[in-house]
Formats: C-alpha cells, sequence, structure tokens
C-alpha cells in the first residue's frame, strides 16, 4: 500500500518551506518516526517523520525545491522491504580497492565542532569536514555548510582548498538562508514601521550576585537547575509589565491591543541566527520555572529542534547582548511587540553610595519603545522599576 509523506500544516505566517536536506533516497528503507527530510520555513527547521514502516518509493522534490502546506514531497510503499544489495563478484577484489572502506569514515573528521545535526548530515551524506569551508562563529562548520557542500559536490568543495596567492582578494556569493532573510525582513519591518526610541539607566548587580552566591547551591540542588541572572531580570521585567501594561501593548492598526498575561520573547543566538522563542504566562512561573525554561530552549536552539509554536507570540522581549561582552547598544523593537529590554555586560565600576566611592558589578540597561504608543515617561519609568527591582532583589520576591 503506498502512502504519501505530507508537508506539515504550516501556521498562516509561513507561507511555505524549502527542501533543506534529504536523510533517505529512494529505495531506502525506513522506520516509522524515522526522520526523512528536514524543511527550512523563514523561522525553523521542520523534520518530516515516516508515517509508517515500509520503503521509500519516490521523491517528489529536490534539494533546493519550494514546497507548501500538505503538499505531497514523498510516497513511501507501506510493508515492504527494501532489495538486497547485489552479490559481491566471485573474483579478488583488486589490491587498490583496499582503502574503499575507510572512505565512510572520512566524516568522522573533524566532527568534534559540528552540531547534531550538523554531524547527522556529514555521517548520511560522508561529507569530510575538514574540506568545507566554515560560515559560523570563528570559522566553525555549520549544517547549512554541509548542506550547501552536498549540492555542490567534492570537486566544487575542493577548490578553497588552495592557498590564495599573495595580494588575491578572493570573494565568495552565498544566497541567504530563509531563516537569515526573515530576519532582514523584520528588521526593516521595525525599523520602517516603529517611531523606535531607545532610553538608558544602570544597575547596581551586587545584592543579586549576593542572592546569587549564597542560595545558588540550594537552589541548584532543589531544582536541578543554576540560578542564574537571566531569571531575575525576566520576573523583574514581568512585574514592571504588570505596572507600565502599555510597554506590553502592541499596536494593530488604529488600535491599542493590551495583553492581560506576560509572555516574553528571550533572544537566543544560533548558528543561522537570532531567534526569540517565547516563555509564556511568566507572571505565573517561579525563578526556577524561568531557568528550566531558558536551558530548554536554549539546548533546542542549539540542536536545531526549536518549533514553530516556541517562536509564535510574545508581548515583549529580553536580549543580552552582554554575552557576548556589548557594553552598550540600542536593541531593535521585534514587532507587533511595543518594547524591547537589553541587558549588557556586568563591569565592576566606582560609584558613590552613601558618600563613599565603592566599586560595584554595574550593568547598562536599555529600553527601545514603540513612541507611538509609548511616552518617554512611561519607558522612563518601567526602566527604573526594573532597576529598583534588580538592586532590593527581596521586592520582587515580595511582589512590589
Amino acid at each position: 500500500m503506498s502512502i504519501e509523506v505530507k508537508v506539515p500544516v504550516l501556521p498562516e505566517s509561513v507561507s511555505d518551506a524549502t527542501i533543506a536536506t534529504w536523510h533517505k533516497k529512494a529505495g531506502d528503507a525506513v522506520k516509522r518516526d524515522e526522520n526523512l527530510v528536514d524543511l527550512e520555513t523563514d523561522k525553523v527547521v521542520l523534520e518530516v517523520p515516516a508515517p509508517v514502516d515500509g520503503v521509500l518509493k519516490e521523491l517528489k522534490f529536490q534539494v533546493g525545491d519550494t514546497v507548501n502546506s500538505q503538499q505531497v514531497i514523498a510516497v513511501i510503499e507501506e510493508g515492504a522491504v527494501a532489495a538486497a544489495p547485489a552479490p559481491a563478484a566471485a573474483a579478488p577484489a583488486p589490491a587498490a580497492a583496499a582503502p574503499a572502506p575507510a572512505a565512510p569514515k572520512a566524516a568522522a573528521a573533524g566532527t568534534s565542532d559540528l552540531s547534531p545535526a550538523g554531524l547527522r548530515v556529514a555521517t548520511e551524506q560522508n561529507i569530510d569536514p575538514s574540506k568545507v569551508a566554515g560560515t559560523g562563529r570563528d570559522g566553525r562548520v555549520t549544517k547549512e555548510d554541509l548542506v550547501n557542500y552536498g549540492k555542490g559536490g567534492a570537486p566544487a568543495a575542493a577548490a578553497p582548498a588552495a592557498a590564495p596567492t599573495p595580494g588575491s582578494r578572493p570573494e565568495e556569493r552565498v544566497p541567504m538562508t530563509r531563516i537569515r532573510a526573515r530576519i532582514a525582513e523584520r528588521l526593516m519591518q521595525s525599523k520602517n514601521s516603529i517611531a523606535m526610541l531607545t532610553s538608558f539607566n544602570e544597575v547596581n548587580l551586587a545584592e543579586v550576585s549576593k542572592m546569587r552566591k549564597t542560595l545558588g547551591e540550594q537552589f541548584e540542588k532543589a531544582n536541578g537547575v543554576k540560578l542564574g541572572f537571566m531569571s531575575f531580570f525576566v520576573k523583574a521585567a514581568a512585574e514592571a509589565l504588570k505596572r507600565y501594561p502599555i510597554v506590553n501593548a502592541s499596536v494593530d492598526g488604529n488600535d491599542i491591543i493590551y495583553h492581560g498575561y506576560q509572555d516574553i520573547s528571550i533572544a537566543v543566538a544560533t548558528e543561522k541566527g537570532l531567534v526569540t522563542p517565547v516563555l509564556r504566562d511568566v507572571q505565573n512561573m517561579s525563578f526556577a520555572d524561568v531557568e528550566r525554561g531558558i536551558a530548554n530552549y536554549a539546548k533546542k536552539a542549539r540542536e536545531g529542534k526549536l518549533g514553530l509554536d516556541d517562536l509564535q507570540g510574545g508581548t515583549f522581549t529580553v536580549t543580552n547582548g552582554g554575552t557576548f561582552g556589548s557594553l552598550l547598544s540600542t536593541p531593535i523593537v521585534n514587532p507587533p511587540q511595543s518594547a524591547i529590554l537589553g541587558m549588557h555586560t556586568i563591569k565592576e565600576r566606582a560609584i558613590v553610595e552613601n558618600g563613599q566611592v565603592i566599586a560595584a558589578p554595574m550593568m547598562y540597561l536599555a529600553i527601545s519603545y514603540d513612541h507611538r504608543i509609548i511616552d518617554g515617561k512611561d519607558a522612563v519609568l518601567f526602566l527604573v522599576d526594573i532597576k529598583n527591582q534588580l538592586e532590593n532583589p527581596q521586592r520582587m520576591l515580595l511582589g512590589m
């Protein structure tokens, strides 16, 4: 019996997808729930599992083709058995053929820095990562690099191996991934449609650092997750959003939509670009819930396992450029949201406290906001509220 494999139902915000990688070829045996193909949308990479056991009878699209929701992309013959490989010739193989079995091991070379998804592509397509030019951070080879290599074949990728001649000015043109193109589109949408303004403040994190040092070990034993800085900022933001609901609102035409909940997007950097998975109903979450949620999203992002549902919605965003050493920046609002909080690196600086000059762990904070609905007064008071909570962390525990 022939079973059709279809593109999953895509949300309204995602119009189509691109075939990124086939993990099986026609004639291969497949097992139920085994990943057949990766589909790249403008938000995430989706895996399409086999619906039944059988043999992959037909691939209707190739890598790079565009497909739509519920479109048939392959056919599986349910219950069929893959044809046995042709028997080896009786005559002994020539001596020169002896090294051949070593070829599949080439994919293992230089795989220590690959993501799990990248390692899978390298193994399944028998690609030696050391021959692939990496475009990731610090020259790392990404899954996308391996997929593009597989499209061009070994001879095309072999050319960069030659050292450039002295004085040469090499260039390489590669198409944007769908995710990167979507990020570019969203940033331009934010720039062109929002009257964006940024306000700054600074916060003394001495009390938060003291609490983490004093209670961190007990917190980890009790909850199975470390107590980081992010949970303090996320919870402080949720409390401040309750007191300044306009910062949690969004614009829809000539209407302002006030959200009676705090769904906070957390900016996460991946090899493919920045994504913003959403912690939902943060107002009801404990510090441990927030830390577990962030850790789970970070793991899923590294493994390329974020789903569309993880990225939908969000009423406010928190981004931490301090992770990469940023001292100060102006974050860009993520529409249709109306504001974003920017965290930065913690630096010990001299400040005056009670008439004395002391050294304290200081961080610059930034809030970028849509000036069409948020006045400067509300934005500044919102930021001061977060500052006061972090400098007196017991306040957020008491909901003050």
